[in-house]
């Protein structure tokens, strides 16, 4: 069976500016995602985690390595086959501010991929379908679908309308930059689960997070980046309680842990 994405030795390096050393921002990254499976890619800022969903839709060409997405290669896929790749895969950018148009509606920016690929005649449904993710991800009240972007949402609402805009055209691969970083816990667990409800539907994912307990609710399998380097990847739930490289160790004992009185330390 072909993989839905296949990444071979992916490196990308960044030339530095005037007295400044190349950045490199991966190297030599190998991974393979199947139809309906999720990955977590866990790290810190800088870690290479934001680079990596930039290059499996080609908005940054990898210095070394290959990329097959769907079955196409993408450095051979000229702008039209690029955009046909894309319009299969939606992604839920980390800014929630600067990723949605600030001067339309929280509806109208649901709705937006859906008129831009299906078209005006098609809006009575993308608004049916826009007002459907909406609700299920907690943003039924009229006067807010009405509000415009900028004005009166916060960041958490802002990512909601973010998921509910990369669900709406029913993508084959999600990718998830930090999508969650500004809910509080219940509503992290709902959107979870809501992306859950979608894989079993055949949609993959790849999670891009530094919070390891939600790497763990998102994805089965995972892997660690540190400086652009792959340094520890499996089940999550095997990182999480035996982590092995020094590296992940450090992220694990960083985590809060509850005291005898229910309290985090």
């Amino acid at each position: 069976m072909t993989a839905l994405l296949d990444i071979r030795n992916l490196t990308a390096v960044f030339p530095g500016g005037r007295r400044r050393e190349p950045v490199r921002a991966l190297s030599g990254l190998t991974i393979a995602l199947e139809k309906g499976e999720s990955l977590s890619v866990i790290g810190e800022s800088g870690s290479g985690k934001t680079t990596l969903l930039r290059c499996i839709l080609g908005h940054v060409s990898p210095s070394e390595g290959s990329i097959t997405l769907f079955g196409q290669d993408t450095a051979s896929a000229d702008g039209a086959e690029m955009t046909a790749l894309r319009r299969r895969c939606a992604m839920v950018s980390q800014d929630p501010y600067g990723s949605l148009p600030p001067t339309l509606t929280v509806l109208e920016a649901a709705m937006e991929p859906w008129l831009l690929v299906r078209g005006k005649h098609a809006a009575g449904e993308g608004e049916e379908r826009a007002r459907n993710l909406l609700a299920e991800l907690g943003l039924r009240d009229e006067t807010i679908l009405s509000s415009r972007v900028r004005l009166s949402l916060s960041g958490g609402q802002r990512q909601r309308v973010a998921i509910a805009r990369a669900l709406i055209l029913d993508p084959e691969l999600l990718l998830c930059d930090e999508p969650t970083s500004m809910q509080d816990a219940s509503t992290r667990g709902e959107i979870i689960g809501i992306l859950a409800k979608r894989q079993q539907s055949g949609m993959s994912m790849i999670f891009v997070t530094h919070d390891l307990f939600l790497a763990r609710k998102a994805a089965p399998r995972g892997i660690v980046l540190h400086k652009g380097l792959v340094v520890e990847e499996g089940l999550c739930r095997d990182i999480l309680s035996a982590p092995k490289h020094p590296y992940t160790r450090a992220l694990v004992a960083a985590l809060p842990r509850l005291t005898s009185h229910g309290r985090p330390k």
